[in-house]
């Protein structure tokens, strides 16, 4: 057990296994080449078109239906992946709700959305999930687009309260003709750790009238649950509900318990006691996560098993399980990073599940760099005590593996899935002379943007962010990165990298995590990007970098400043060439990390491309050789905090043109600040004026659009640029 100093509790208090876990046998894994009740009308599920089909059933064929939603849920798990391990908890819970309540008259938000799988397998989609040709009918996560039986888009997390609190004032607001009958939040699998959760906690009480909250409990978050409330909550389920502390008695709320979270018959009573309530109520189910996991079979077995029916030892395919109970969180079983051999409990892996086909591929850009940060930063732990990396819970998915945390120790910290506190808790860090990295995901970074301005830069905090998943990339529309360029870059007193290779990211990190009072460190937060997509697959396939094969400069190390910026011909100088231009950037001891780093000189056409859209700059560079004989400059501006004034005014000489290339929003984002410039900066002589071109993605938002298709879109291909420059000669 976790000590009190750790979580709250000691090692008196017992974490409860769920009744239902413990009465039922073990379900097998399913092979990736059944795909159950598709195309056979003896299935239940296949027959469930709405809600009113679940209250049609008879009571005993609810655990059948569990039991054919658990298979479905294996079976799209190893063909698609996904969200599996919560929403297999989740089976009997969404069952019961829907048997229970009568959607969408009752209204149901799920937080976070990514436990509505099931959820949307009884409201008419069914076959998104039973068909792999329809696979991708449907988000991850609720959307109204898709059904009126959700309510909300949300791919983030610990809102649901307060947007149950908003539905039912307008209900009570309105009375009878408002439409609306119970409304009910589903939180948990880590959400209730967010700070907005208890702000909507605290609502409720105040407001009163019927709220019904139901707290999926299964032990995780993302990872582990780390905090607190974690120990009380332990105990509330080791005592059956009765224990004190009880958190939500402490809010002013009604409470029930049910120790039974994965047995159907239990939670349909529960609910109908709570059904039409008069005023807020938690019920608090004690579930299992991954409910339905093997967890022993090899990838090899599945790839080989029989195709032949699977038997059920159990109603509904809960087997019990001894990976609950561990000491820490993040060493609960062996699984290294999550997406990997899910198992039920207490396991990292089963957040997320990756398809069997991705399985053995080379690490993904977040993996890949992530891991490169963990191992540049621990050798330094132990003579740096105030290093310290900090992770809002999604260390797996950024390449903090298992194996690092461990070693790191208190160097590392899980705060949960509390972006804003990270942020602020950061900036305690560094006040104190400490040197913390915040590091997660661009999107979730969004959930801090008041930190950012006011915890971090106005007090001029040391913090070293890392933002994994910036620019574009086809992710849902709750996840996009397209937006954090214009997000961090307009900080005052914030430094944005954005480096193209990985030796410019380690020296990016290097800098910014430089000790406290050391004459190269720079005077506030550091924001880097992490290198997506198109960086690491040119890292590893340096032809596409025709213009400098990957072989790039040294950073600029000098603090003398060149003869001249532009040569008698009007082109850039060998010292530009080098990098070590740029006048405004020099200062004694510094590193010139805001230096641009022009890769090639040329005339005619100037090609900046930042970030991940670099290797486009040097390709569509290339193809303005080949196909018409222009040597285009090509320029690396390594981060979008401040322009290189010098650079941009070496270009007035020979350069009819600039473009810029960015993989993010273009209104309001880099590229418009370099057409800004020439346009504030005109000169009488028009033909030292030259036109800008800016190319990047539209203000809008993207649901699974693949990455080629928005380059596609946003003119972001070496054709679609080169026709745009050639054009305007």
């Amino acid at each position: 057990m976790r000590s009190a100093s750790g979580n709250g509790f000691d090692s008196s208090d017992s974490f409860a296994v769920s009744g239902a876990a413990e009465r039922t046998a073990r379900l097998h894994d399913i092979p990736p080449s059944i795909t159950p009740s598709h195309g056979d009308d003896s299935h239940l599920l296949s027959h469930i078109a709405s809600p009113a089909d679940v209250k049609a059933l008879a009571p005993n064929e609810l655990a059948e239906l569990c039991r054919e939603i658990r298979t479905t849920l294996l079976a799209y798990g190893h063909q698609h992946g996904g969200h599996i391990g919560s929403n297999l908890g989740m089976v009997e819970a969404t069952v019961a709700l829907h048997r229970v309540f009568d959607s969408p008259r009752d209204r149901i938000v799920f937080d976070v959305s990514h436990q509505s799988y099931v959820h949307k397998m009884l409201t008419g989609r069914a076959a998104a999930y039973l068909d792999p040709d329809r696979f991708s009918e449907v988000t991850g996560f609720t959307n109204p687009d898709e059904s009126k039986h959700d309510q909300f888009v949300l791919g983030h997390t610990g809102t649901s309260i307060s947007l149950a609190c908003g539905l039912a004032k307008t209900r009570d607001m309105e009375g009878p003709n408002s439409g609306i009958g119970n409304v009910i939040a589903v939180i948990g699998d880590g959400s209730l750790s967010s700070g907005v959760a208890f702000e909507g906690l605290n609502n409720a009480a105040e407001q009163g009238g019927n709220l019904i909250i139901v707290f999926n409990d299964n032990e995780m978050s993302i990872a582990g649950d780390f905090g607190g409330m974690y120990g009380p909550l332990a105990r509330l389920r080791a005592s059956g509900g009765t224990a004190q502390p009880n958190l939500f008695n402490a809010f002013g709320l009604d409470y029930r318990y049910v120790e039974a979270g994965n047995d159907v018959s239990a939670l349909v009573a529960a609910f109908e006691e709570v059904r039409d309530i008069d005023h807020p109520v938690v019920v608090h189910i004690h579930t299992l996560k991954g409910a339905g996991y093997d967890g022993e079979e090899t990838h090899a077995d599945r790839q080989t098993a029989s195709a032949s029916p699977v038997s059920f030892d159990s109603p509904t395919g809960v087997h019990p399980t001894d990976n609950v109970n561990h000491s820490e969180p993040w060493h609960s079983d062996h699984c290294n990073l999550s997406d990997h051999e899910p198992h039920e409990g207490q396991c990292e892996a089963s957040h997320w599940q990756n398809p069997d086909a991705a399985i053995g591929k080379p690490d993904d850009p977040r993996k890949h760099y992530g891991k490169m940060a963990m191992a540049a930063l621990e050798p330094r732990f132990a003579a740096e005590p105030g290093l310290v990396v900090i992770s809002p819970a999604t260390p797996g998915s950024n390449g903090i593996t298992h194996e690092f945390r461990e070693r790191a120790g208190a160097h590392y910290v899980d705060t949960g899935i509390t972006e804003s506190h990270a942020v602020a808790y950061a900036a305690g860090i560094a006040r104190a002379g400490g040197t913390p990295v915040v590091a997660t995901t661009a999107s979730f970074f969004q959930r801090a943007y008041d930190q950012f301005f006011q915890e971090m830069s106005l007090n001029r905090s040391r913090v070293t962010v890392l933002d994994f998943l910036g620019g574009l990339s086809g992710s849902d529309n709750t996840h996009s990165g397209a937006y954090d360029v214009t997000m961090f870059s307009n900080i005052p007193g914030a430094t944005m990298l954005v480096p193209t290779s990985a030796r410019d990211y380690l020296a990016d990190l290097a800098w910014a995590t430089a000790p406290a009072g050391s004459a190269d460190a720079p005077a506030g937060p550091v924001v880097i990007r992490v290198p997506g997509e198109a960086i690491l697959t040119a890292e590893r396939d340096a032809t596409l970098l025709p213009v400098t094969g990957g072989q790039i400069a040294d950073r600029p190390q000098s603090t003398s400043l060149p003869v001249s910026v532009s040569s008698a011909s009007g082109g850039i100088s060998a010292a530009t060439v080098r990098g070590t231009v740029s006048v405004t950037a020099q200062r004694a001891g510094a590193r010139h990390m805001l230096d641009w780093r022009v890769n090639q000189t040329g005339s005619q056409v100037a090609i900046i491309g930042l970030g991940n859209a670099y290797p486009l700059a040097e390709q569509t560079a290339a193809a303005l050789s080949d196909d018409y004989g222009i040597t285009a400059t090509v320029i690396d501006p390594r981060q979008c905090t401040s322009l290189d004034s010098d650079v941009l005014e070496s270009l007035r000489d020979g350069h009819q043109q600039v473009i810029t290339l960015e993989d993010g929003q273009l209104e309001g984002g880099w590229g418009e600040k370099v057409t800004a410039y020439y346009a504030n900066h005109h000169v009488s002589d028009g033909s030292r004026n030259p036109r800008v071109l800016n190319f990047g993605a539209a203000k809008e938002f993207t649901d699974r659009v693949s990455l080629g298709e928005l380059n596609e879109r946003y003119g972001l291909t070496v054709e679609q640029v080169t026709e745009a420059i050639t054009r305007c000669f």
